[in-house]
């Protein structure tokens, strides 16, 4: 059991069962082991839950000595218990699972840890870099971190970053930053003074994404020709069906079923979401699974990505992981209203000045 402990918690252990355990009143602080089993495999949940909360473990050789307990213990059960544990505490990390014993982060972790970099693989973030040119002008909405605009700004992109936490540090890339919930107030910039505005990963956690995307179409006012980048999860990707089809819906810390998510979307619903909102669709595709993330940028993930790819282009709807979209707002009525009322005044200054 140990070893495969170690394999899935990728440790290195040379007992995880056997021992006398010594705790610091910190690290018991640290972690939430009153949710833990009143069970024989308590200590292995807690031992788990060190690891997630990044405190150190030491091992001390010592002899082995087993008291009058250990006759009350089946060892099948146990032994199930303990991979079951361990299997478990690995899901959440895939978002597969969720046990709130688990949800321990590790002091450090920024402002937004359930969201990282991807751009080692084919992805929402990869997908953004390559259709974003040099040198424009970019609103990334959710920045989190900045390692969106880090990227971009290597392609000498000026990048004004808007996000609901505040930055705990200095994000590289960012040209100007503003904090903002966008489910209480209206979009704080002029989407019109931006050739890009990006939604990755955003328009899921929003209340109300059709207020929202109202609130962006309207605060366009210049005439710029602006493009919006979306990406979301698809909650019919065939894992997620399947799932359903056993009777599990299971909300984690990451992926499709984040428990921050309040909307869930398919390629239509998505679709429909943004041409009722008055948005003409240029772009739609599907994106596979992140497997490097959850296997390792190895080359069983690579295999499971070209297979993943192959699939999606027979059945996008069924196996795509993420939907990525881009689209363009169409001319709102207060846009068209000013553009007229702004041409009438050019022209009656025009004859007057021929008069």
């Amino acid at each position: 059991m140990t070893k495969i402990q170690n394999r899935v918690l990728r440790t290195s252990f040379t007992e995880f069962h056997s021992g006398y355990r010594l705790y610091s009143v910190r690290a018991l602080r640290s972690i939430p082991f009153d949710r833990n089993t009143n069970d024989f495999h308590f200590d292995t949940e807690i031992i788990i839950q060190l690891l997630r909360a990044g405190c150190r473990v030491k091992e001390f050789p010592i002899p082995t000595y087993y008291g009058d307990e250990i006759c009350h213990v089946n060892g099948l059960r146990y032994a199930w218990d303990i991979i079951k544990t361990t299997l478990l505490s690995r899901a959440q990390d895939l978002g597969i699972f969720y046990e709130r014993k688990f949800d321990v982060t590790a002091p450090g972790d920024d402002n937004n840890p359930r969201y990282q970099p991807k751009f080692a693989f084919e992805s929402p973030h990869t997908l953004t870099l390559a259709r974003v040119e040099a040198g424009t002008r970019v609103a990334d909405i959710g920045c989190a971190s900045g390692y969106m605009s880090h990227a971009l700004s290597q392609k000498g992109c000026r990048v004004t970053g808007i996000d609901q936490f505040p930055l705990t540090r200095e994000t590289a890339g960012l040209e100007r930053f503003i904090q903002a919930n966008l489910d209480e107030s209206d979009f704080p910039l002029d989407a019109g003074a931006f050739d890009y505005v990006l939604l990755l990963d955003v328009i899921e956690h929003l209340r109300s994404p059709e207020a929202f995307l109202e609130s962006l179409r309207r605060s366009r006012t210049s005439e710029g020709d602006v493009k919006i980048l979306v990406s979301t999860g698809n909650v019919a990707f065939f894992m997620t069906r399947f799932a359903l089809l056993l009777g599990w819906f299971n909300y984690g810390l990451r992926g499709i079923l984040d428990l921050t998510h309040t909307r869930l979307f398919t390629f239509g619903t998505l679709r429909r979401l943004f041409e009722q909102a008055g948005y003409r669709i240029d772009e739609v595709r599907g994106v596979p699974a992140p497997f490097a993330l959850a296997l390792g940028n190895g080359i069983c993930a690579r295999v499971a990505s070209t297979i993943n790819k192959y699939l999606i282009r027979i059945l996008p709807g069924l196996f795509s992981y993420q939907i990525f979209m881009v689209c363009s707002p169409l001319p709102s009525l207060e846009w068209l209203l000013a553009r007229a009322h702004r041409a009438g005044r050019e022209k009656i200054e025009s004859l007057q000045d021929q008069n």
